[in-house]
């Protein structure tokens, strides 16, 4: 067995703890969050019939691990539970507000890309008038909150300006695009001053290393040495915390969600965790973490694939 195949087999094995793991901790946290019996009462007193028919029906009686097990058998099966608030299916409510937060990840995911590794390249290329004006830039939207991004961002381009709605996520592709326009940019400030922070400091490190001076005195042209050494180089660390931001995206779309008014899974799980929604709260929970580790998981392996000597020295398992 090779040292990507170890770490394949490391990454599947430490991935299904992981979420093993999750799923305990979030069916267990709720659990302590609130009265079912109540929420399920819909705020009323519940009669003795009543109570015992919601016990029945919910397995509160059951053993703890006996319900978390029959809860998780259910999720692979496609069972998500029905919503305390809504009285319908939790898929039925997830499913299309799922579909809306992932159009605005992606469009977010375009501007970092776009805009943070853009700037980390000409910081780490252009001179230092250049890297010095994405520094500051860079601080700024660091140190700005996506909240107030967000209120900026209205206040300029919606209300002032009105170039932009302020509420929705409108109908159809180019309506859909200009609805999502403003939260992606809102959310993705501060990822964005964060990658160009990496690109700038990975792409520097490896400007002023041996090999590449040693390109330079062979007289390979500038070009080709930055893309055949310097970020081929650099890009196993890029991608690594690129995958990581943006697998922390689809938790963080709950700020933009709410500041927008889209019906996101963020926004869904604001208002369940608010009006304690328990199995809402506790499918969304479980889902963003199965985002985050998939695809941290994922950008780990493609930088191995990328870089194999860092397998093998042990540094990007």
């Amino acid at each position: 067995m090779n040292a990507l195949t170890r770490t394949l087999a490391g990454r599947l094995g430490g991935l299904m703890l992981t979420l093993f793991l999750a799923s305990i901790v979030i069916f267990s946290a709720v659990l302590l969050t609130g009265d079912p019996i109540a929420a399920l009462a819909g705020g009323a007193k519940p009669t003795p019939e009543l109570i015992a028919q919601i016990r029945a029906d919910y397995h509160l009686d059951e053993p703890v691990w006996s319900r978390y097990w029959m809860w998780l058998t259910g999720v692979f099966q496609g069972d998500f539970g029905r919503s305390f608030v809504y009285k319908t299916d939790v898929l039925t409510l997830v499913a299309p507000r799922f579909g809306i937060t992932v159009q605005l990840v992606l469009l977010t995911v375009l501007f970092i890309l776009i805009f943070g590794v853009g700037s980390g390249i000409l910081a780490a290329t252009r001179g230092r008038a250049v890297d010095r004006t994405v520094a500051v830039l860079t601080s700024l939207g660091m140190a700005l909150p996506t909240f107030v991004v967000a209120i900026l961002l209205i206040w300029i381009f919606a209300k002032s300006l009105g170039w932009f709605p302020v509420y929705g996520e409108g109908t159809g592709f180019w309506d859909r695009l200009w609805h999502l326009t403003l939260p992606a940019a809102s959310l993705a400030v501060l990822f964005i001053a964060y990658i160009s922070r990496v690109t700038r400091g990975a792409l520097v490190a490896q400007v002023h290393s041996e090999h590449v001076d040693t390109a330079r005195v062979r007289g390979i042209p500038r070009q080709r040495i930055f893309g055949a050494h310097v970020f081929r180089n650099a890009s196993p660390q890029i991608l690594a915390i690129a995958g990581t931001t943006i697998a922390g995206l689809f938790a963080a779309s709950a700020i933009a969600e709410v500041a927008f008014g889209l019906g996101g899974i963020g926004s869904l799980l604001v208002q369940a965790a608010a009006r304690a929604d328990l199995p809402v709260v506790q499918i969304v929970s479980l889902l963003l973490v199965t985002i985050f580790v998939v695809l941290n998981a994922v950008a780990d392996l493609v930088s191995a694939l990328i870089d194999p000597s860092s397998v093998a020295g042990g540094t990007s398992a």
